[in-house]
This record gives C-alpha cells, structure tokens and sequence, in this order.
C-alpha cells in the first residue's frame, strides 16, 4: 500500500493478534548487509535501541515467523537447513525427531532435542540507538528475533491489565521504540530486560515517509519456492548423519551414531560453530510443546 493508505489505514491490533496467535509457528548462514545483529561485549552484554516497522505494500503482517534446524551430525558436517514446517509440509527432521521421541528411550530423546526446531521471527526496523556500531544508526533493517522478544510485542498490544492501552509497536503514529537488553545467562543470550518505552523518533510525516520507503519484504523467509524440498532435505540428513539413503529415520538415527564418519559430501564453505548457533534465543517451554504434539502425533 502507498504511505498514505498506510496512514489511511492504520494496522489493527486485534488482526495482528489474531495472526499470532494461530499455530504456525535462505539459510545459507552468509552475512545479509540487509540484517542488523546487536553487538556484545566480551561479557556477553548488550545495548541497542530500535523503533519497529510496518510490512510492506502486498504482504499482510509486519513480521513472518519460520523454523529451522541446526545440528552437528556424526560426520562432522552440519545440518542448517529451513524446516518444511514452516510452510505446512512434511520435513525429515522432524518426522526423525518423532520417532526418536516417541521411542520412550531417554538417549534418543535427547538426540531429538539436540535436533530440535528453532523457531525465529523476522521485522523490519530502524535502528535508533547502536553504541557498538554507530554507523548503523537512523538506518533501516531486517532484524531476526525470537519468541521472548515476540512475547514482549504481544504483551505491548495484549496487555494483561485494564489501566494499559493496547499500543501497536508497528505503527508509524505510534510513539514507541524496543531497547535490546542483552545478558548473558548460564551461557546463553537472555532478552529478559528488554522494554518497550515512549519515544518519538520521526521528526514529522515526511520522516516518517522516507523510512516507511526503506522497508524490506520479508515472504522470501517462507517462500515455498525458496526452500529446498524434502528429498533434498532427507539426503542432506543423510549425508550429515553418515548413512544410506534407503534407511528408515529410526536405522537412520541408530547408525548415525555408530557409523564412522566417511560421507563423501563437500562441506559447506563456512561452517557454522555451536556457539554462533545457540546465540539464537531459545526456551525450553517452546521445546517440549514442540516434542509433546510429536508423541501425540
């Protein structure tokens, strides 16, 4: 839509929630310039203050959300690949994961958990405030976060009590920004103290125009024809676990642990380190629900 039926038509948060709240839920793992990450210092604490965007002209929402997986096989090789799931269809990872689960074998659980989908929310924003690079201030991104920060955005547009004004974080008329308050936990990256506050930061309409005009699309996160299918996904899983490919998931998994690592495959150019991966927020929550419709299914 064009900035003034933007204006015209400002989002309604009851369709944004109603979005949210239905079940749904290129991974190449190379620098996107078109992706902001918040920086970190050596104690794993971070600052950053960022104002959220609208979606752009034809796509419906102001975020898409998509699963992956990300795991280390006994090959040696990687399995960073976007879940079919994330489009409504089968995916070998997971069908594996809940065969492992439904096994009742606590081994084999904790391999599906070390399988398990990571679930990731992508926005457009512009960065307000970035003490660790400055350069990208008054810019406009996309920002990849996860289901802690969209808690914080659904509670901002649902909130639990009936002096708080429902406020959609992703309206341009809206004065609000997101400050990124990053701490180290037991090891992980902990977004708990990050907060929504007043502050306007358009100087005016044409402001407002100028950066509603930078924002990205973000279908290409769900695009079905951007993701590899699931044969392509099930010799990748092959591959990374060190097996045939006439196995069944349940051989699949067994072998893959018993195998010794002798895949002819090219590894990827630049592999991913566990620590660069678990960097992505994650809870435990998100991981038994996931597994308890797996041993229902």
């Amino acid at each position: 839509m064009s900035f003034e039926n933007l204006k015209r038509n400002r989002n309604n948060i009851a369709k944004l929630v109603e979005e949210a709240n239905k079940v749904g839920g290129t991974n190449t793992r190379q620098e996107d310039e078109r992706m902001w990450k918040p920086t970190v210092d050596k104690a794993g604490n971070g600052y950053a203050e960022i104002r959220f965007l609208p979606q752009v002209d034809g796509e419906d929402l102001p975020w898409v959300q998509y699963w992956d997986h990300g795991f280390k096989g006994p090959s040696g090789l990687w399995y960073i690949e976007k879940s079919l799931t994330s489009i409504g269809q089968n995916d070998p990872v997971s069908e594996s994961n809940s065969v492992l689960w439904n096994s009742g074998i606590e081994s084999d659980k904790a391999i599906a958990r070390d399988r398990k989908r990571r679930l990731h929310y992508v926005s457009n924003i512009m960065v307000v405030s970035d003490p660790g690079n400055p350069q990208n201030e008054g810019k406009v991104f996309m920002y990849m976060y996860g289901k802690k920060i969209f808690d914080k955005i659904m509670d901002i547009m649902q909130p639990a009590f009936q002096d708080e004004k429902p406020v959609n974080p992703f309206d341009l008329w809206e004065d609000v920004t997101f400050k990124v308050k990053i701490r180290q936990v037991e090891g992980y990256r902990n977004y708990d103290k990050s907060e929504f506050v007043k502050n306007d930061v358009f100087r005016d309409d044409d402001h407002r125009e100028e950066v509603y005009n930078q924002v990205h699309k973000l279908f290409e996160f769900v695009d079905p024809n951007l993701y590899k299918s699931y044969n392509e996904l099930k010799a990748k899983l092959n591959q990374v676990l060190g097996v045939e490919n006439n196995l069944s998931v349940r051989e699949m998994d067994q072998l893959g642990e018993a195998t010794p690592p002798t895949p002819q495959v090219e590894k990827v150019a630049k592999p991913v380190t566990a620590e660069e991966y678990s960097s992505m927020e994650d809870t435990d929550e998100d991981t038994f629900q996931y597994f308890a419709k797996l041993a229902n299914s």
